[in-house]
């Protein structure tokens, strides 16, 4: 029995990455690791928005965004998942996460990028340095 490391921000392809990667457990027999990622924003750009309040807890608030994109996604089904949330770029968060695993899976693009591109950038980057196998799940 092994893993299948699946990449959640929420987005509309990471709920349908979520869906298809615990299909795919259930035909294998591996476990589910949903995994959210977040980082705190570049200073050039933490300097162009207001201050965060000083109870802002990111990864509260990044493991209540994995929670209901497992709720969306899987309903009472949820609770079979092992939720991760970690600081950290995206890609490499995955790319940590993902070594010995069986399987990673992404969705094609997340909340960023532009529209007209195949892949998003965290989809491509694990395509090109995962250690593992990687499926990305397109609509």
């Amino acid at each position: 029995m092994g893993r299948i490391v699946v990449g959640v921000d929420g987005s509309d392809a990471s709920i349908k990455a979520l869906r298809w990667a615990v299909r795919q457990a259930e035909l294998t027999g591996d476990t589910v690791e949903a995994v959210n990622s977040w980082e705190y924003p570049a200073t050039s750009w933490a300097s162009m928005t207001p201050g965060l309040p000083e109870d802002f807890d990111p990864q509260a608030v990044a493991t209540v965004a994995l929670n209901e994109a497992l709720e969306e996604a899987l309903g009472v089904g949820a609770a079979a998942v092992e939720k991760i949330v970690v600081i950290g770029n995206p890609a490499q968060s995955l790319l940590e996460r993902s070594k010995g695993a069986n399987l990673l899976v992404v969705g094609a693009r997340g909340y960023s990028g532009f529209k007209a591109t195949l892949l998003g950038s965290v989809s491509l980057h694990v395509t090109q340095h995962a250690t593992c196998p990687v499926t990305v799940v397109r609509d």
